[in-house]
């Protein structure tokens, strides 16, 4: 089990006991570091705390205690707990450092590490990437929001294997040194702005994936967005673009037959199984992370021509009476659920709704086009009511639970249309996750 090298901190604060807390905890108790932990909603008898307990872990639970801060080094954050905590507040007033779990990962591994972030298609995208390096041979763990605790499989890389790594632009914020070999930009929109509340700040987050790069190291990014290209125009990196809209010297690209690495034919168009403009952003974004990791042609090939979606994302659930019904629950903003639309010739019902985070959906208005009934649920029925009617659509049906969401498409619905979960919101005003929301539209769907 690989140790921590060099880890600068020795007393330390975990806040936060989701699983990348607990995995902290486990991994810096093991390594000799004193550590204590707090998380404001855990009850002292739940079994992971009383497991900790016994490795030695101080735990508070119920209360944030600002004297929990006395001799700490450093604060290792669950990523989603906000900046205005009190207890962030006040250590980075005392020029505590905080950092999440990812940081971690610098300090347990010498190894390839390929990370993925972006507002959009992270989740595809570190599936496909890892799918295409099994495929191909070269031996690689799946981590971070998509699988096990990034610093968690950390510990047990092989001297062989390459980490791919999802990341979100939370735990980006709270790293120090993390240094992927390989980095990849897919795209940049307006998000979780009730966190980092400007877009400048949330794009400092994201750019924490090529900040301490250098040039013997990659960064993959999207040439067709004009904020990323920004971006990385400060990246001491490599420079990788792809794009859908160019021929790239230098880069991943396509034409209207075939995807191309530089000068290379990597596979037709018409053999991919994947649906939608933007899955093809993100499969030009994985080829190029494939190859200059090591992968092969035919293990790009092997998954592009099966590879159908990842659960949630844009996932094809059934053919009911030449109804196609589409699950893409984890469009939880307006950019995921425009390119959800985009994906699609046929006529669409689409259900949508969730968590209003205070933004309006004027920029979802010229893809409803296609949207022939709106189905509206959760805190933002109103808002996407008033869009539909802005555009003309004439269905619009407030419901609100999904089992009545459903019933209530395929009740609108004629042979060959689309009925598309993309709520363009987060679900937990009514869900406590996306997966959660998204099961349940699949079990409606099965019950039709």
């Amino acid at each position: 089990m690989n140790q921590l090298k060099q880890f600068p901190y020795h007393d330390i604060l975990v806040l936060g006991l989701a699983k990348s807390g607990t995995a902290a905890c486990e991994i810096l108790t093991r390594n000799g570091c004193i550590v204590k932990a707090n998380d404001l909603n855990a009850k002292s008898d739940d079994p992971a705390i009383i497991q900790l307990k016994k490795l030695g872990v101080e735990v508070v639970t119920g209360e944030h205690p600002l004297s929990l801060l006395e001799g700490i080094d450093v604060i290792v954050k669950n990523p989603g707990i906000p900046y205005e905590n009190e207890l962030i507040k006040e250590a980075l007033n005392q020029k505590i450092p905080v950092i999440t779990e990812i940081e971690l990962v610098q300090y347990l591994t010498n190894n390839q590490i390929i990370g993925i972030t972006g507002s959009n298609g992270k989740t595809t995208t570190t599936t496909l990437i890892n799918e295409m390096l099994t495929n191909s041979n070269q031996p690689n763990k799946i981590a971070g929001n998509i699988g096990k605790v990034a610093a968690e499989v950390a510990t047990t890389l092989e001297e062989n294997e390459t980490m791919v790594v999802e990341l979100s632009s939370f735990q980006l914020m709270g790293t120090e040194t993390f240094h992927p070999k390989i980095a990849v930009l897919l795209n940049l929109f307006e998000a979780h702005l009730d966190y980092h509340h400007t877009f400048e700040n949330y794009q400092h987050a994201k750019a924490q994936i090529f900040a301490n790069q250098d040039e013997n190291d990659f960064i993959i990014y999207n040439a067709d967005d004009a904020d990323v290209n920004e971006m990385v125009q400060t990246a001491k990196s490599m420079k990788i673009p792809f794009s859908t809209k160019q021929q790239l010297t230098n880069g991943a690209w396509c034409d209207d037959t075939h995807i191309y690495f530089k000068d290379k034919k990597i596979i037709e168009l018409s053999e991919i199984a994947l649906v939608g403009k933007h899955n093809l952003e993100n499969i030009l974004a994985s080829v190029a992370a494939c190859l200059l990791a090591g992968g092969t042609i035919q293990g790009i090939k092997d998954v592009l021509t099966t590879f159908t979606g990842v659960k949630h994302r844009l996932q094809f659930i059934k053919n009911h009476h030449n109804r196609l019904f589409y699950n893409d629950s984890k469009a939880t903003n307006i950019l995921a659920t425009t390119k959800a639309i985009s994906a699609f010739n046929h006529p669409i019902i689409l259900l949508a709704g969730g968590l209003d985070r205070g933004n309006g959906f004027d920029e979802l208005a010229p893809y409803l086009q296609s949207v022939k009934a709106l189905i509206v649920f959760g805190e933002t029925a109103k808002k996407l009511e008033a869009i539909g009617k802005q555009v003309g659509i004439e269905t619009i049906i407030h419901v609100e639970t999904m089992e009545q969401a459903v019933a209530n498409a395929y009740e609108h619905s004629k042979e060959h249309d689309v009925i598309l979960l993309s709520p363009a919101c987060a679900s937990w005003d009514q869900y406590r996750t996306f997966e959660e929301r998204g099961d349940m539209f699949i079990k409606a769907v099965h019950t039709l």
